[in-house]
């Protein structure tokens, strides 16, 4: 099996940036804990600033993975190209979000890429990778 977790913009500050928001972990550190939990499967890590390179990769794994778990960060809620992106390949996506973006800014309400996606976990910290992650293991 072989999921990849995407993550986009401003998602490599994690651990530094607001961590009253995003909590104190870098991402690297967690998707370290994260292959070990997982060890059967192969799990891969991808980030990006640019929303190209962002499309780019969901074209390259969108035919040949078993999962997507995707946080668009700010892409989310702007993003009509990432979400024609993941209506144009065939591996299911998740998408995941650290902060609950419900309770927010009223623009983070808004996603274009919930309709293309097999779910939504928003709200729980970086534990909703996990569970992104579980659901396609299951």
């Amino acid at each position: 099996m072989k999921i990849i977790i995407i993550n986009g913009p401003n998602l490599n500050l994690l651990g530094k940036r607001e961590p009253e928001i995003y909590g104190s972990k870098s991402f690297e550190d967690y998707f370290g804990e994260l292959k070990v939990v997982f060890a059967d499967i192969e799990l891969e890590y991808f980030q990006s600033n640019h929303e190209g390179f962002i499309i780019d990769k969901i074209h390259e794994v969108g035919f040949s993975y078993d999962g997507i778990v995707l946080n668009a960060g700010g892409l989310t809620h702007t993003s009509v190209a990432l979400a024609d992106a993941l209506g144009g390949v065939k591996t299911p996506a998740i998408e995941v979000h650290i902060s609950n973006i419900h309770a927010r800014e009223e623009f983070r309400k808004h996603s274009y890429l919930t309709p293309k996606c097999k779910g939504l976990i928003c709200g729980l910290g970086l534990k909703g990778y996990e569970l992104a992650i579980r659901h396609f293991t299951a």
